[in-house]
């Protein structure tokens, strides 16, 4: 027992116990912040992870917009082909028939660009303008200078921008 009451009044086992105490809250401590880097790198790469799938993944739906932007418009022109091909198909001798078919199909072309907003330029008549109109050539004609007097080929906007200038004539006045 005097061993023990010894050993209990040991200055150097004292102070070997107090660093033990003190060692484990320390120890705590660092396990503690361990722990949370470790979770916090883990967020991180997931964090990462996410990005990098949802990069991915925009770029593989803006790739798909590319590619099926005009699927609509495409469906569309099929029926324009379709009267195309039955105006094709009207016997021989039958113009009144082809007339009508052909009528049909333009029709149907101009219902389907106006679904898409493609509008048509017609700019005879109208004064010349070089954002509309390119002018292939002028003459004199009873027109006032700088007036279209003939369309060669038609321009077309597409929702307000244009996407081909109206191909036309323009009046250099009376000769």
């Amino acid at each position: 027992m005097s061993k023990k009451k010894h050993a209990d009044n040991d200055p150097h086992k004292k102070k070997d116990m107090s660093n033990k105490a003190e060692a484990a809250p320390e120890e705590d401590a660092l396990e503690i912040a361990q722990a949370e880097v470790a979770e916090l790198k883990d967020k991180l790469l997931r964090a990462h992870a996410e990005m990098d799938n949802l990069r991915k993944r925009t770029a593989r739906e803006i790739e798909d917009s590319r590619k099926f932007a005009v699927e609509r418009f495409s469906t569309a022109l099929l029926e324009v082909v379709d009267n195309l091909e039955r105006a094709l198909e009207v016997e021989d001798g039958n113009e009144a028939g082809l007339r009508e078919g052909v009528k049909l199909t333009f029709d149907s072309w101009h219902a389907m660009m106006n679904k898409f907003e493609l509008k048509r330029i017609d700019a005879v008549g109208e004064v010349f303008d070089p954002h509309k109109h390119e002018a292939l050539s002028q003459m004199p004609s009873d027109e006032p200078e700088g007036v279209v007097i003939a369309q060669h080929v038609a321009g077309y906007t597409l929702h307000g921008r244009l996407i081909r200038a109206a191909k036309v004539l323009v009046s250099s006045g009376p000769a």
